[in-house]
C-alpha cells in the first residue's frame, strides 16, 4: 500500500453516541431490567453515573520530537528484516522480559518497567507542518504542507490550550507553557489569547538562559509596579470592553504582570537552582534541560508543558546523526525525567508523552536516510495513571503498517484528555457558530490505562 492509498483509522461515530446517564437509567427502569428499582435507588444511580471519573493525571509533559523520529531504529526494531530495512543497530533487552529497544537507548532500556510503548499509532498525514497540526489539535490542517507560520492552528485549539481552558490554573505558574519556543501547532485557535501558551523563547541549556518576561523593569520597584497595576485596572474598568487585538494585548499584559510579581512562578523557572549533578543527569542539551525545566514547571503547578525538539527529519545519512546526537540526547533526557518525577512522587500524577508527527520509512533510501512515514509510529507513555511495563500493538515485518488495531490521533488525544479529567464530549462553537468538539471521534486506548 502506498502512502497515497493509506487511510485514516477511526472508530465509527456511532460508537460515541451513547445515551445520557439519566435516559439510560430511566430506560433500564422502564424495561424491568433492575428489579425493585425505587426512586431513591434511581437517584443514587443517576448521581453515580453523573460523577466524573477521577483524573489519573494532574499534568502532562509532551515531548515532541519534531521531524519524525525513526520508530524502526528506536522502539520497534526488526532484527530479522533485510539490512536495507533493519539498519545497522541491534536491539537490546530491557528491564521487562521480551521487550527490546535500540542499543543506543541503554538508560531507557533499564526503565522499561516504568513506561508503555504503543507501536500501532498510525495516520495518513505525511507532512511536517500539517502532521504537527493534526497531532496537536486532532483536526486536519486547512493549509498545504510547507506553511511555516507558527502557530499554524489559527482555528482549532491545541491540546495544551484545551487543557488550560478545561482545567484552569492551579498556581501562579501559567497552566500551559511551550519551551524552548512556540510549538508549530501549539496555539489556542479560536479559544483566543487567554488560552495561548506562555512561550519561554530561550534555550535552558545555554549559560545565559533567562526567562525575559520574568525580569523586572530596571528602576521600577514593587510599590511603583503596584501603583501602575491599580491605575491600569481602574482605567480598564471605566473603558468599553476591548475587542480583537487590544483585548489580546490586555490579556498578555495581565499574564506578564502576574508572573513578574509572583515569587512562586519565578522559582519554578529558575533552572539554575538545580544541583549540577541533576542537570548533568538530564544532559546539557536543549532536550535535556527543557525536560528538567518541564519537571520544575509541573512541580510549580503547570498543567501542560510542550517541549519541541527539532532535528529528527533524516532524509540523508540518518545513522551517524542518530547515533552521535539524537538518540543519546533523548536517552538521557527521557530517562532522567522519569526517574526524577518518580523520586519526587510526581510520576503517578504526571503523564509523559514522547512522540513526533510521524515515523520514518521502513526502507533506507539511496541517500542513506529514511523518508516520511506516518502509517506506523511508536509513542511512549509514562506516569499519569497509565499501565507501565508493556507494549501495545504491533507492526508487520518491516514496521510499515500495524498488524493489530491501529491507534489514530483522535484515540491518542481522547485518552490523554480523559486521563487528565477533561470532558471529551464537550463541544465549543467558533465565533462563526461552527461546532468544534474537543475530540473529533476516536476512543480511549483501554490497554494503556
Amino acid at each position: 500500500m502506498s502512502p497515497q492509498q493509506s487511510f485514516e483509522f477511526r472508530a465509527p461515530r456511532s460508537a460515541h453516541r451513547a445515551l445520557p446517564p439519566r435516559r439510560r437509567m430511566l430506560q433500564i427502569g422502564a424495561t424491568g431490567l433492575i428489579g425493585g428499582l425505587t426512586l431513591p435507588r434511581l437517584l443514587q444511580l443517576q448521581a453515580r453515573a453523573a460523577t466524573p471519573k477521577p483524573a489519573g493525571a494532574e499534568a502532562c509533559i509532551f515531548l515532541f520530537l519534531e521531524g519524525g523520529p525513526s520508530h524502526i531504529d528506536m522502539f520497534d526494531m526488526k532484527p530479522d528484516a533485510p539490512a536495507e530495512i533493519r539498519g545497522p543497530y541491534k536491539p537490546i533487552a530491557t528491564s521487562v522480559p521480551g521487550i527490546q529497544v535500540c542499543e543506543h537507548l541503554p538508560r531507557i532500556a533499564k526503565l522499561a518497567h516504568t513506561y508503555t510503548i504503543l507501536r500501532s499509532h498510525s495516520h495518513n498525514d505525511n507532512g511536517h507542518n500539517t502532521g504537527y497540526h493534526y497531532v496537536m489539535t486532532g483536526y486536519r490542517a486547512d493549509f498545504p504542507d510547507g506553511n511555516s507560520k507558527a502557530p499554524n492552528n489559527h482555528l482549532f485549539p491545541s491540546a495544551g490550550s484545551i487543557v488550560a481552558r478545561e482545567l484552569g490554573p492551579k498556581s501562579p505558574v501559567p497552566p500551559y507553557i511551550n519551551v524552548p519556543h512556540l510549538m508549530a501547532g501549539g496555539g489556542p485557535g479560536f479559544y483566543g489569547s487567554e488560552y495561548a501558551p506562555f512561550v519561554i523563547e530561550a534555550d535552558p541549556s545555554q549559560s545565559d538562559f533567562e526567562v525575559r518576561d520574568l525580569k523586572p523593569v530596571d528602576g521600577i520597584d514593587a510599590k511603583r509596579q503596584d501603583r501602575r497595576r491599580r491605575l491600569l485596572a481602574e482605567t480598564e474598568s471605566q473603558a468599553p470592553a476591548a475587542k480583537g487585538r487590544p483585548e489580546s494585548m490586555a490579556t498578555y499584559y495581565r499574564k506578564a504582570q502576574d508572573l513578574v510579581t509572583s515569587p512562586a512562578a519565578r522559582k519554578a523557572f529558575d533552572i539554575g537552582a538545580e544541583p549540577a549533578s541533576v542537570r548533568e543527569r538530564y544532559g546539557y542539551t536543549a532536550l535535556g534541560q527543557c525536560a528538567l525545566l518541564a519537571r520544575r514547571l509541573v512541580e510549580g503547578g503547570c498543567r501542560f508543558v510542550g517541549v519541541d525538539h527539532s532535528g529528527w527529519d533524516h532524509h540523508f545519512t540518518i545513522f551517524p546523526s542518530l547515533e552521535k546526537d539524537m538518540l543519546p540526547h533523548v536517552d538521557r533526557a527521557f530517562s532522567a525525567l522519569i526517574e526524577d518525577l518518580d523520586h519526587r512522587g510526581l510520576l503517578a500524577t504526571t503523564l509523559v508523552v514522547l512522540m513526533g508527527e510521524m515515523g520514518r520509512t521502513p526502507r533506507v533510501n539511496k541517500d542513506a536516510g529514511r523518508d516520511h512515514w506516518s502509517m506506523a509510529q511508536s509513542v511512549v507513555f509514562a506516569g499519569g495513571g497509565t499501565k507501565p511495563g508493556q507494549v501495545i500493538g504491533a507492526t508487520d515485518k518491516q514496521a510499515g503498517y500495524p498488524t493489530t488495531e491501529p491507534v489514530g490521533v483522535p484515540d491518542l488525544l481522547r485518552t490523554v484528555f480523559g486521563q487528565m479529567g477533561v470532558d471529551t464530549s464537550k463541544v465549543y462553537y467558533t465565533p462563526q457558530g461552527r461546532p468544534v468538539p474537543i475530540v473529533d471521534g476516536g476512543k480511549v486506548i483501554k490497554d494503556l490505562l
